[in-house]
């Protein structure tokens, strides 16, 4: 899997739009700024077909250390939940059953040493 930062994103944006570089840059971080403080003010973002973000209240609970065993008190804690979106979800699988169906390079070199030594693979 292949990370895509910030960076690579507001570059593929500004060349597609023609845009300065750093107009995209500003509104790209403009845009996160703006989902983080909605989430902090406890407001829920809803991107049609992208999805939503939402906050979430996580009960306080007890737990345990793994090393020690000893029990720890865990506050209330806030984090942030993401739904996906009905069209990102479809793309997603799309591409990820596209991947999965292409042998992948190890089966390729391998079906490719049985080809050449005359041996077929399972």
């Amino acid at each position: 899997m292949q990370t895509i930062t910030k960076k690579q994103l507001t570059d593929r944006i500004a060349d597609r739009t023609g845009q300065k570089r750093v107009a995209v840059k500003q509104i790209v971080q403009l845009f996160l700024d703006e989902i983080i403080d909605e989430l902090a003010a406890g407001k829920r973002l809803e991107f049609r077909d992208f999805g939503v973000f939402e906050t979430k209240r996580r009960k306080p609970r007890i737990a345990q250390n793994p090393r020690t065993l000893e029990r720890v008190h865990v506050p209330v804690k806030w984090t942030v939940k993401f739904k996906v979106g009905r069209m990102m979800k479809q793309k997603v699988q799309a591409a990820v059953a596209a991947e999965s169906s292409r042998p992948s390079s190890v089966q390729r070199i391998a079906a490719e040493g049985d080809a050449d030594s005359g041996k077929t693979s399972v």
